[in-house]
């Protein structure tokens, strides 16, 4: 079975503008995973494997995050973070694949949500789990296990804010939304909103910078031999999910996104 070469496959699944979408690209997919991608993409594009069936798989390695990380120490946090970072890999995979076999559905656009809001939901879930020291021998303490939560709780909030914009539109007969129309129409919002996107603190939520997040932070643990650095962190996610949450609302209703 022939297997296309990378030169063949780049310009058919790499059309013009994919690695430059304003919200539809990570960083890590422009930075390295497009490219591992793409050596992924010549085993699978001439097989029978679907996109779909790629989907199903990237959202299982998404969860698979949550057990990976409740193994205890610095081996558990890595676990987690190949875990997403297959996750993320799948996630360029699919999209690829799917270019590649012409093979489109809306089924598979609603598949690959679902996968990124589990995905970001088990990492912070994990993370509080961690931190509650599920394995210690003592007292577990599940304080930081609701904070995982409540820090989940608000990634998909946030995500769902985002969405429910196209669902409002579609229901109320308007086309999709322009990227012009996400910019506040205050100027005080709007500052306040280049303000966040320099400092970026709002990505900490995500499922990959989590992930790394936690790694970092569990190495530091692991010299001083508690939790304190990751239960510090997870205090810092569940604040920053809860006020992203906020934050995000009010620029959506203060944009033209709406109308």
């Amino acid at each position: 079975m022939h297997k296309p070469s990378v030169a063949e496959l780049r310009p058919v699944v790499h059309p013009a503008g994919v690695k430059d979408r304003r919200s539809g690209e990570h960083w890590a997919g422009r930075l390295y995973m497009r490219e591992l991608s793409l050596r992924v993409d010549r085993h699978l594009v001439n097989t029978r494997v679907t996109p779909n069936q790629l989907t199903y798989v990237m959202t299982l390695a998404g969860v698979l995050a949550l057990p990976a990380l409740l193994v205890p120490g610095v081996l558990g946090a890595v676990l987690g973070v190949v875990m997403v970072q297959l996750y993320l890999l799948l996630d360029c995979v699919d999209g690829e694949v799917a270019r590649w076999k012409k093979q489109f559905s809306l089924g598979g656009v609603y598949l690959d949500r679902v996968g990124a809001y589990l995905c970001d939901a088990a990492v912070l879930v994990g993370f509080g789990l961690r931190a509650a020291d599920l394995w210690g021998g003592g007292r577990i303490d599940w304080l930081w296990a609701f904070l995982g939560t409540l820090a989940a709780l608000g990634a998909i909030l946030i995500k769902a804010e985002s969405d429910l914009v196209g669902v409002a539109r579609h229901q109320g007969g308007l086309p999709p939304v322009k990227e012009s129309a996400s910019e506040p129409r205050s100027s005080g919002l709007a500052l306040a909103r280049k303000a966040a996107a320099a400092l970026k603190f709002h990505r900490l939520v995500l499922g990959i910078e989590a992930s790394l997040l936690i790694l970092v932070l569990a190495v530091i643990d692991e010299i001083r031999g508690d939790l304190f650095f990751s239960r510090l962190g997870v205090v810092v996610l569940a604040a920053i999910a809860v006020l992203q949450t906020l934050l995000h609302l009010v620029s959506i209703l203060a944009s033209s996104r709406l109308k």
